[in-house]
């Protein structure tokens, strides 16, 4: 059977009820609702970590952050450390069989050479090494204003492992210009190609040209600054699916989509000089955002589509998550999973119709939180809502089919559930201290 290409894109900080198929009524992504109705939309999706470094970490290789050697939010140093590149990921795995592989946009997988993306398999990528950069200068400016330990900025836009220099172009238009033009490039070769299209938006800081904020006059401020880089995005996507549908590719072609985690509310968003949480992203009905292991910080907008495997216009409710792309893909290549350590299960059987994807333990941890899924069970211990906030509960327990906000704890309800569970997450989080490093 032939080879698909495979195209995974990422949003950064895009909150569950920011995408109009997934319930924003403010505003409209008209290309990812339509990606979505060509294939499956996720209810249930999770990303492996409430932050960016370990969520991307998981996503690429299967494995629970921990054992990608990924547990938290990296530094943008030039010598800051990351996904070692031993690690196998889907694009060193996919080049072993036959693959031509790129990487566009954001990385924050390590700074240093023995990190970069071309260290991971990538023939070919474009973008920045750090966490986030200014959309138009493309520096590096986060960490400013602490007087103790103040960080310079540093220009972080990279070629090809080579500083090059676009100062005032938008950036989320060029990792789509990027992105289309390899496609057109790939589609000359006899081989099948896997591109990893990591946006930056909407991360902070919050800049959007004109022609994308005046189509969201209505809105206020900070949301209309989300609305726009979203917008943005969702013409990138658009772009994106043109140009497959162009080179007679579309059909053949598996593209998923997902959030790294929840929305943000740091203040640093909005450059207003306030200190204020900033609302411009939403997690719908959920509790939590970005830093949170509550629903909100990592239950995520997730779509994919393959015309020519996936029936169109499903609605996927059972539980996903981001260690599941890793296993799906190599599987769907003709690779074989058998030896990889992969945390995450082939998902691709239940989305072409043969049975539903089974219910299994999900677990996370992020700084002194740690969450289990079991069922319609959530278990979250020292869970905070936002970053820098006290843990809300030591211990608490919702029925998500009841209660999908979260909002009330069932530990005194259920104190037999509980006492397992709690056992469980302990047992699991102090396995994943052990791979510590």
């Amino acid at each position: 059977m032939k080879q698909p290409n495979f195209i995974v894109i990422l949003t950064d900080d895009q909150g569950y009820g920011d995408l109009s198929c997934m319930g924003a009524e403010d505003f409209v992504t008209p290309n990812l609702d339509r990606l979505a109705a060509s294939g499956a939309r996720f209810t249930s999706w999770y990303a492996s970590s409430p932050v960016c470094s370990p969520s991307r970490a998981s996503l690429l290789t299967g494995r629970y952050p921990a054992k990608a050697g990924v547990r938290g939010i990296l530094p943008g140093h030039r010598e800051a450390w990351g996904l070692r590149p031993e690690v196998p990921t889907l694009s060193s795995e996919l080049k072993k069989l036959g693959y031509q592989t790129a990487h566009f946009g954001k990385w924050h997988l390590g700074v240093r050479e023995e990190c970069r993306p071309h260290q991971h398999g990538f023939d070919e990528w474009m973008g920045f090494l750090s966490g986030c950069i200014d959309y138009y200068s493309h520096v590096f400016y986060w960490g400013l204003g602490n007087w103790d330990e103040p960080v310079n900025p540093v220009h972080d836009l990279w070629r090809n492992n080579e500083e090059f220099f676009e100062d005032g172009r938008y950036f989320t238009e060029m990792i789509t210009e990027c992105a289309v033009d390899y496609i057109r490039k790939a589609a000359q070769k006899d081989r099948p190609f896997f591109v990893y299209v990591a946006y930056n938006a909407p991360h902070y800081p919050m800049h959007a040209p004109q022609k994308y904020t005046k189509r969201f006059q209505h809105l206020p401020w900070d949301r209309r600054m989300m609305a726009a880089m979203l917008s943005a995005v969702d013409d990138g996507v658009g772009d994106i699916v043109d140009e497959l549908e162009r080179q007679g590719m579309l059909e053949d072609t598996c593209i998923f989509f997902q959030s790294d985690n929840g929305p943000s509310r740091e203040s640093r968003n909005w450059m207003d000089g306030k200190e204020d949480p900033y609302y411009g992203g939403k997690a719908g009905q959920l509790r939590g955002h970005k830093f949170s292991l509550f629903e909100g910080g990592i239950r995520v907008p997730a779509i994919i589509s393959w015309p020519q495997r996936i029936p169109a216009g499903q609605v996927v409710h059972e539980a996903g998550i981001a260690t599941d792309v890793f296993p799906t893909l190599i599987k769907a290549a003709g690779g074989d999973i058998s030896g990889y350590e992969c945390d995450g299960m082939d998902i691709l059987p239940a989305l072409c119709g043969e049975g539903s994807i089974p219910e299994r333990e999900l677990f996370w941890e992020y700084e002194e939180q740690t969450a289990f899924r079991e069922g319609d069970f959530k278990l979250v211990l020292n869970g905070r809502l936002e970053e820098g906030t006290p843990p809300e509960d030591a211990v608490h327990l919702a029925n998500l089919a009841d209660d999908l906000g979260e909002r009330v704890n069932l530990k005194d309800v259920y104190p037999e559930i509980t006492e397992r569970m709690v056992k469980a997450a302990v047992k699991w989080r102090q396995g994943m201290e052990e791979r510590r490093g």
